[in-house]
């Protein structure tokens, strides 16, 4: 195994939600993404993942996939589009329907973890664009076997996790989550149905709840709180 070491960084209102928007004040939501990202920084990591949903709201600009029929079927290996590449944007998009502009976002080279189920007009498109995949599975996402795979194929030691909820708790119900950095922002949400900081799906089966070690409290700007939590592992007492 060469899983990298998983550090979840995310921030969320003090009742747990995690969707901006409804928190009305831009100015202020542009303030604590700026927390987010600074604190971001403190770590050293080599990669970064979110869900399809995040990347495409909030990094891929909703771009399109221009799909082509290749002249060959595409076989189910993976797939580097920069050999050179040192730092990596994870996203998950399990059934291939990410478009991007280039093969980085930020200045990261982009490496999506998909199933074995996406088309050979998707890879075909990706290999054109010269994005990295990796294939977790034939149907369902394996997190394991993507995390083992992204350490073994590129050069990343650290990882951080940084949502949508439903990829954090994927992550969480797996027990593959070594870190949490969480900044807990002075807002009290409410919103019904809201997605929190883990949510996982009602088709997993449920593991036990996982147990935490605080590490670290910090009381920054703006009365948010940065707290930092060593997940327990079975073997510790």
């Amino acid at each position: 195994m060469k899983k990298p070491y998983v550090i979840c960084h995310m921030m969320s209102t003090v009742d747990g939600r995690i969707i901006s928007a409804n928190w009305g004040d831009q100015q202020l939501i542009d303030t604590y993404s700026g927390f987010f990202e600074k604190y971001h920084d403190t770590f050293e990591s080599e990669a970064w993942m979110c869900g399809r949903v995040t990347m495409e709201r909030d990094f891929s600009g909703g771009v399109k996939p221009e799909l082509i029929t290749p002249d060959q079927p595409i076989s189910r290996i993976s797939f580097i589009g920069d050999k050179n590449a040192t730092s990596f944007a994870i996203a998950i998009d399990a059934h291939g329907k990410l478009g991007w502009d280039s093969n980085t976002t930020g200045g990261d080279h982009i490496v999506q973890v998909l199933t074995e189920k996406v088309s050979d007009e998707y890879l075909y498109y990706l290999q054109r664009k010269s994005i990295s995949y990796i294939f977790a599975g034939e149907k369902e996402l394996d997190f394991e076997l993507a995390l083992d795979q992204l350490g073994e194929l590129f050069p990343i030691k650290t990882l951080m996790a940084e949502g949508g909820g439903h990829l954090n708790g994927s992550l969480l119900n797996a027990g593959l989550i070594d870190e949490l950095s969480l900044l807990l922002l002075p807002i009290a949400d409410g919103t019904l149905k809201s997605p929190t900081t883990f949510e996982v799906s009602e088709f997993l089966q449920k593991s036990p709840a996982a147990l935490m070690q605080l590490q670290k409290a910090e009381q920054l700007e703006n009365d948010v709180i940065w707290l930092k939590y060593r997940f327990k592992k079975k073997d510790d007492k």
